[in-house]
């Protein structure tokens, strides 16, 4: 199936660049792994109509939602190659094409939401959206995606003890499986599209994610226990490909960039709307949600900075970000 993706990813680049040869509007085609309802998605909707307005018409924004083009990891590999434009992937995803991206993945490095902000909107941030483009990703910024708990089946988690030996399913993320083996968890990766499916039927025993994603996905149908320990804070990024990145002219590139920083602040808007509205509606829906002594989940996952603090470059990106004020 990828490689039928990937076919058809290049029929559609070699058509895009035939077609604005003769049409003077240049259509970024868009895809992602949520639903049309997530404020991720409604930000690129937005992103879409400002750039269009902004290049008075000469940009116009194709949005393929829900996995149509593929997972998260095969829509960074078809920009890499140049047969899609842009996508919006999970920092934990991300790691695994830029190293130093593994820094989001450590838990608990965050002190607060501001925090988080002036580091993803300061030098810190710009710096690792920078490294991403020897790798032919050009970083456009950073949506919310808010802080990740765990949801469970059968049980709450009111300690890392509560994990042993249950199967967490992970995003496609070293850092994420070092973090629940932490805890005492045995992570499990799973793409999201088979999720539900794989908590239905019982491969895993819970997963963690932010509450509109919770929400969102309909996983509180099966699991019906959320606990709020925030262990870490990952960003999603928009990307687009270096190859069309640099095909465009200076002005271009302004109007992408000045679309996509308005799109930012929208999104996370919409994001904090949405937060409060899905933690609402998961209990309505019956989902016990507890909040534990987060000093103890700290404690216990102290171990997986320790292991990548052993790496230089990323030692030094947690300094930089504790050191942001």
């Amino acid at each position: 199936m990828f490689y039928l993706k990937l076919l058809l990813g290049f029929f559609w680049f070699f058509s895009f660049i035939s077609c604005n040869q003769i049409n003077s509007t240049k259509i970024l085609r868009l895809g992602h792994g949520l639903s049309n309802s997530h404020s991720v998605h409604q930000g690129m909707v937005f992103f879409g109509e400002k750039l269009e307005e902004i290049s008075g018409g000469r940009f116009k924004v194709q949005i393929y939602p829900s996995q149509q083009l593929g997972s998260e990891r095969q829509l960074i590999e078809l920009l890499q190659i140049g047969s899609l434009d842009m996508t919006k992937t999970s920092a934990a995803v991300l790691e695994n094409f830029s190293p130093s991206i593994k820094v989001f993945g450590i838990p608990y490095l965050f002190r607060d939401k501001e925090h988080v902000f002036d580091v993803l909107d300061g030098p810190v941030g710009k710096e690792l959206l920078n490294g991403t483009e020897k790798f032919w990703l050009k970083g456009l910024g950073y949506y919310d995606s808010g802080s990740r708990s765990f949801y469970t089946i059968d049980q709450p988690l009111n300690k890392p003890e509560d994990l042993d030996g249950l199967k967490i399913r992970v995003q496609e993320s070293q850092t994420a499986i070092d973090m629940v083996k932490s805890l005492g968890g045995s992570p499990t990766p799973i793409s999201w599209g088979e999720l539900y499916t794989a908590l239905q039927q019982g491969v895993v025993d819970g997963a963690e994610n932010n509450p509109p994603s919770f929400y969102l996905s309909r996983h509180y149908e099966v699991c019906k226990f959320y606990t709020i320990d925030e262990h870490t804070v990952i960003p999603d990024v928009v990307l687009m490909s270096t190859h069309i990145w640099n095909s465009l002219s200076n002005q271009e590139q302004m109007w992408i960039q000045e679309a996509m920083n308005l799109s930012v602040i929208e999104q996370r808007r919409l994001w904090m709307v949405s937060e409060q509205e899905s933690l609402e509606a998961v209990k309505a829906a019956g989902v016990q949600v507890n909040y534990p002594d987060k000093s103890l989940f700290v404690n216990k996952s102290k171990s997986v900075e320790d292991k990548y603090g052993q790496d230089p470059m990323i030692k030094s990106f947690i300094e930089k970000i504790k050191n942001t004020k």
